[in-house]
């Protein structure tokens, strides 16, 4: 069977690590998306690739960028690609174009603003294009719904981007949590720094926020430890004045905190309390790019991770960093090759890859892939709903309760 083609949409910075004409100052200096694309063409997985954004004047300096930080790092890798919309044109709808171009059973990863998952993903899907797409998967429950149904009735695969539910020590907590007994108490942090507000300033506090960005993560990796317990209300609360200050818009809330409430789906009497904060207006010298951690209690036990500071510093005169190589490993191998082949960041690409490929080849279905455990679109309904009713929270400073019923999710 050939291998997977793959369109690549967005052109910031986590697909290709370019950022206002220059390599990102962030963790992901050379993205994550084409780079390990680029690598599982070099091992056979995946075949065409091509990339679409709204301007084609930016892929001269991303194709040099690819060169000079790619190709020429990890031997001569191959960073070819085929590009929309062309040179001197600008074009909000050329994702249409590009998966037009496109075959049934091919596939499309979406890194793109929030408010484009949706019509991005639902077009890929209404063509049979199977899709990975950055959380949220959709900014509002009905249409994450709507996906769903229509990715079943086109028989394609959808998967949500949520790498945090591979990364190791994650995983291994997810699977010693069984063992504790009934859910308690969670309660996360996940932070960047002020600069990544001049990434996200088109978007921040008008399309989109904080929490639908970071709290993403460990809203989903609650829900992925606890699937005897269901989330029924939600209470948000933001704080405000940096991001503005920066030049943000004026409704870009800084630090955002949801408080929910979980319910044990066989005993309604057992309830659970979660507690997930992200900020995007942390110091600039942290020492980390990202503050992540949290707290799982259950009633045998608990868990703790600090996923920032895992006992390997690098320090020279200027400053001391805290690296974490588990998530992206950028150094070469002994032969010059590419060798982070086992970082979670990677590894949630190749298991969309794999999946892809045996549904193509009629090896498993989506029900089936659905019944792993894999943050596909079936089992991060919990994890949009979470997120969503946060926002409407805010806005309407209320609590959203969260209705599931025989399988059918709506907000109150």
């Amino acid at each position: 069977m050939a291998p997977l083609n793959v369109l690549m949409v967005g052109t910031g910075e986590y697909t290709t690590g370019y950022v206002a004409g220059k390599a990102s100052t962030s963790d992901k200096s050379v993205g994550v998306v084409a780079l390990t694309m680029f690598d599982l063409r070099r091992r056979g997985k995946v075949g065409n690739l091509s990339m679409v954004g709204i301007a084609g004047d930016i892929y001269a300096g991303i194709r040099e960028h690819f060169k000079k930080n790619i190709s020429e790092v990890y031997n001569n890798l191959d960073v070819s690609f085929t590009s929309y919309p062309e040179v001197g044109v600008t074009n909000y709808e050329a994702y249409k174009t590009a998966i037009d171009a496109l075959s049934p059973g091919d596939a499309i990863t979406i890194f793109t603003p929030d408010p484009t998952h949706y019509p991005i993903a639902l077009y890929a899907v209404q063509h049979k294009i199977h899709v990975l797409v950055t959380k949220p998967a959709t900014q509002l429950l009905e249409h994450h719904l709507s996906l769903l149904e229509e990715a079943k009735k086109n028989g394609v695969f959808v998967y949500v981007e949520h790498h945090k539910r591979f990364d190791p020590t994650y995983a291994d907590a997810r699977a010693k949590a069984k063992n504790l007994g009934d859910f308690n108490y969670f309660y996360s942090y996940m932070s960047q720094p002020k600069s990544q507000l001049d990434t996200f300033k088109a978007w921040a506090g008008k399309a989109s926020d904080i929490s639908y960005y970071l709290n993403s993560h460990h809203v989903d990796v609650n829900v992925s430890m606890v699937p005897d317990y269901k989330p029924i209300k939600v209470t948000a609360s933001g704080s405000k004045g940096v991001a503005v200050d920066l030049g943000c818009d004026p409704k870009t809330e800084d630090t955002i905190t949801l408080l929910v409430t979980w319910q044990k789906k066989s005993d309604p009497k057992k309830i659970a309390t979660g507690v997930y904060t992200s900020s995007w207006t942390a110091p600039q010298n942290a020492g980390v790019h990202s503050q992540q951690n949290f707290h799982y209690l259950a009633a045998k036990g608990e868990v703790r991770i600090d996923q920032a500071k895992r006992g390997y510093t690098i320090a020279d005169d200027n400053k001391m960093a805290w690296s974490n190589p588990f998530y992206m490993k950028y150094s070469p191998d002994e032969s010059g090759d590419f060798n982070g082949q086992s970082g979670y960041g990677y590894v949630s690409f190749e298991k969309f890859v794999d999946a892809v490929t045996a549904v193509n080849a009629k090896k498993v279905t989506v029900d089936e892939l659905d019944k792993r455990g894999l943050p596909t679109l079936k089992n991060t309904i919990a994890t949009g709903a979470i997120l969503n009713a946060g926002r409407i929270s805010l806005d309407e400073g209320r609590s959203v309760e969260i209705i599931e019923k025989d399988g059918v999710w709506s907000l109150k």
